[in-house]
């Protein structure tokens, strides 16, 4: 098959619909079928993949669930849209989050292949685009011939505002890469034990409420260390001045680290903490750590809840609760034993989202759905 997956999102900025489209589409080669990633981008790409196809060079940031959303905007994408599949005479057009602005709507409109679509976002209390934008999406739905949620939560938010038949199909885990046999961090390798916070410090990921947490345990558990690893999304002065009232110590900041270093970090941690507050689709961090084999403590919430059973692979506490979350960690921080058994299962449980078997139900919808045999369901 000729596919073409499209990326509403910057190409040349890390996120989570981009980290999905990129491991999917190298799968999708492998398996001997020819792809081509289109997406927006506000750099020139010199050393990416060379079937990226970049259209949307005006990018700018909309705010969106708590963060930043990079798409372009521009009004004259349209004619190269068409102009791109008329050449390339594309089997599949698999477009993520067809609604977001601007680039995948334009491959709705005029595209006459098998159209899927996926829908990432999840947002608890339901979204204001569908909401108010439903009578301008209405006429142009039937043009979507199949249609993937990422995750439950997903689907609870895109089913809220349009009915019709989903199949549900997660995004996958590197496995090779985070169950890889690294050496931990050495300077953080001593007689503390290790918290783990992976993600952009902006208000949905909770850091504030791990600090709470943090204070509370530090006053029990001396010997303990907390490693933040993300880029600042506006909440990094606030929780240093939070520190700095608190008089907390073992408090480390890496800032950014690359994703190759990842690995490393979880295996250093003792406890990986995500203390996400919602409007997360699927705990994707929670499968990195749970290929890693580093047992877990995180917000019970839906997209996490999707992926991580409480207590076995982790646990799961209620969201916004310092307090709950200080329990679960010193339970986890105090009992050797069962870090090691959870993170056992958790290593057992990523091995059902590996890219491979991903991307072989991503390929089983296409041939289903452009043979009218689609049906709803299916779970990693």
């Amino acid at each position: 098959m000729k596919i073409a997956l499209v990326s509403p999102y910057d190409w040349a900025v890390p996120g989570g619909v981009n980290s999905h489209v990129r491991p999917l589409a190298a799968q999708f080669i492998r398996s001997g079928h020819e792809v081509r990633i289109i997406a927006p981008s506000s750099r020139r790409l010199s050393n990416d993949c060379d079937y990226l196809t970049v259209i949307g060079e005006h990018v700018i940031g909309l705010p969106a669930s708590g963060s930043v959303a990079n798409v372009c905007l521009s009004f004259n994408l349209g004619p190269r849209v068409k102009r791109l599949l008329e050449r390339e005479g594309f089997d599949i057009v698999h477009m993520h989050e067809p609604f977001m602005p601007l680039l995948p709507f334009q491959f709705l409109r005029y595209s006459h292949a098998t159209n899927i679509a996926t829908f990432h976002a999840a947002r608890e209390g339901g979204s204001r685009i569908y909401a108010y934008t439903s009578y301008i999406i209405k006429p142009w739905w039937p043009r979507i011939h199949g249609r993937i949620a990422h995750s439950r939560s997903s689907l609870r938010l895109i089913g809220k505002h349009f009915t019709g038949r989903y199949r549900i199909i997660p995004s996958g885990v590197d496995l090779p890469f985070f169950a890889s046999e690294v050496p931990p961090i050495p300077k953080y390798i001593d007689h503390r034990r290790n918290i783990l916070f992976l993600g952009r410090l902006e208000k949905r990921k909770g850091l504030p409420y791990l600090l709470e947490a943090y204070a509370i345990l530090k006053q029990k558990m001396p010997d303990i260390r907390l490693i933040v690893v993300g880029g600042d999304g506006g909440m990094l002065p606030a929780c240093e001045r939070y520190i700095r009232h608190k008089g907390l110590t073992d408090i480390v900041f890496t800032g950014y680290v690359a994703e190759k270093e990842l690995p490393r970090y979880y295996k250093t941690a003792d406890v990986y903490c995500a203390p996400n507050t919602g409007a997360e689709s699927l705990g994707i961090v929670l499968l990195e750590a749970m290929a890693a084999g580093t047992p877990i403590v995180a917000s019970q919430i839906d997209g996490f809840a999707d992926v991580l059973t409480d207590g076995q692979e982790g646990l799961l506490v209620p969201p916004r609760d310092g307090k709950a979350l200080a329990a679960a960690l010193q339970r986890l921080l105090s009992d050797a034993a069962l870090r090691e058994e959870m993170g056992k299962q958790g290593a057992k449980t990523a091995q059902r989202y590996s890219w491979e078997r991903v991307s072989a139900q991503v390929l089983e919808y296409y041939q289903a759905t452009a043979n009218g045999t689609a049906s709803a369901g299916s779970e990693p």
